[in-house]
């Protein structure tokens, strides 16, 4: 059985969701309540963010990208949990022009399939009673998705906080707490939003932080009833399936450098018994030489890129595996199997070689959105004719690629990206990151 829940929203990015979310995670962890965290949409930061404040992995739930099954799958990691919070994206009803998988994306299908209230942050800066307008449009635009109320954020004064509290009253809004304007509590960020929990040596002090505030200035007990007040359906067991394992033993790159894998593709691979050996690029470390499969996950290679030219230990290790088995890179991996790496700075570092490509982040530009790819070759263990749905989110530029294209690939919308990725006898790579493969 899913336990009861509620989505931590907003009407755009940027008003303080995660600040709520990441405080309300641990306040809640503090007072006993074992809390499954989950992210709408392809977010592959959050979720590490999640776990840092209540202490249980959090998995992300994106209705364009998986199949009713995948999501039900992963909803089911919930059934032991007391209570579900659900971070959202963007604004609460921004979603793709057309249907994935099984929806947008947007945040509000969570809230119709589960039942899980709507908790809108409201950034009420520079407004007072004119918030309730978008408060009440908020919770009125889709009479089938279940709303709780507003936390009022970056409050001026009390005063203020009074004005607009007489607003949502007028409007039959319930406020279910008022956070003053706190400069200090902002996570810093980059350029793929924030950076990394791995990146934060006081994280845990942060977070306490943001817990503290939230007690003080939320109602924690009327947040509950409101998750209370609305039951989750029932999921069907046996239409539920998480992710297959492309590989038996399967090494990971993992650290600053290489993190961004979707959790619920571990997950599942973990549970269909696949033995996962994480090892370290950074520290130099090779992959395990029985390993039968090598993936190196997006990142942020390109803040390493001389300490990743100079791991010997690990490049060699890298190509021997190469020439036997498969090995297969996401966006920051896939540039790392490649030729050279082009920071910044316009400096140019050597990488593996593996592939012929070579790209660069001093030419600077944006490349975001949703993916659908059909393979024409196989992909870390993965058939060729499959289709995959996955993201890609990158600042980097293909200066030169030599190599036959890895899929056929295009955006949400149907329209060709000339982004295909690579092969090279056992070697993939793609600037997409997979979320499912085939039917989920």
């Amino acid at each position: 059985m899913t336990p009861p829940g509620l989505i931590i929203a907003a009407p755009a990015s940027g008003t303080g969701k995660t600040t709520v979310m990441l405080g309300l995670l641990r306040a809640l962890a503090e007072d006993g309540v074992v809390v499954q965290p989950f992210k709408n949409g392809p977010d592959y930061i959050d979720p590490a963010f999640h776990r840092a404040a209540c202490g249980r992995a959090s998995f992300n739930l994106d209705s364009w990208a998986m199949a009713r099954g995948l999501l039900e799958a992963i909803t089911l990691q919930a059934h032991e949990a007391d209570l579900v919070v659900a971070e959202g994206s963007m604004g609460l009803f921004d979603g793709v022009a057309t249907t994935g998988a099984s929806g947008t994306g947007a945040t509000a299908e969570l809230a119709r399939r589960w039942g899980w209230p709507v908790v809108l942050v409201i950034d009420v800066s520079g407004q007072a009673q004119s918030a309730a307008a978008t408060a009440l449009g908020f919770s009125r635009l889709d009479p089938r998705m279940p709303f709780a109320g507003v936390i009022l954020n970056r409050v001026a004064s009390p005063r203020h906080e009074r004005l607009v509290r007489a607003g949502m009253a007028a409007a039959g809004i319930p406020v279910l707490g008022a956070l003053p304007r706190r400069a200090d509590l902002a996570l810093p960020e980059r350029h793929l939003g924030l950076v990394q929990a791995v990146e934060h040596p006081d994280l845990d002090r942060l977070i306490a932080g943001y817990a503290a505030f939230v007690r003080e200035h939320l109602d924690l007990a009327a947040i509950r009833r409101a998750a209370a007040s609305h039951s989750a359906p029932e999921v069907e067991r046996g239409t539920a399936r998480l992710a297959k394992p492309p590989a038996q033993r399967i090494a990971i790159a993992q650290d600053a450098a290489f993190s961004f894998l979707y959790p619920h593709l571990l997950h599942g691979w973990r549970n269909a018994g696949a033995e996962i050996r994480t090892f370290s690029p950074l520290a130099d470390e090779a992959p395990d030489d029985d390993a039968d499969l090598v993936w190196l996950p997006g990142g942020y290679p390109e803040l390493h890129a001389g300490t990743l030219a100079a791991a010997a230990c690990f490049l060699d290790g890298l190509r021997r595996h190469a020439a036997t088995r498969p090995v297969h890179g996401e966006c920051g991996g896939y540039m790392v199997l490649g030729e050279a790496l082009i920071d910044k700075s316009g400096e140019s570092h050597r990488m593996a070689g593996l592939l012929g490509l070579v790209t660069s982040h001093a030419q600077r530009r944006m490349h975001l959105g949703y993916r659908r790819a059909l393979l024409l070759a196989p992909m870390a263990g993965i058939a060729p004719g499959t289709m995959l749905s996955g993201h890609e989110f990158h600042y980097s530029t293909i200066v030169s690629q030599a190599d036959a294209p890895l899929a056929d690939v295009v955006d949400a919308e149907g329209k060709a990206v000339a982004e295909t990725g690579s092969v090279r006898g056992k070697v993939t790579g793609s600037f997409f990151h997979l979320i499912a493969a085939g039917a989920s």
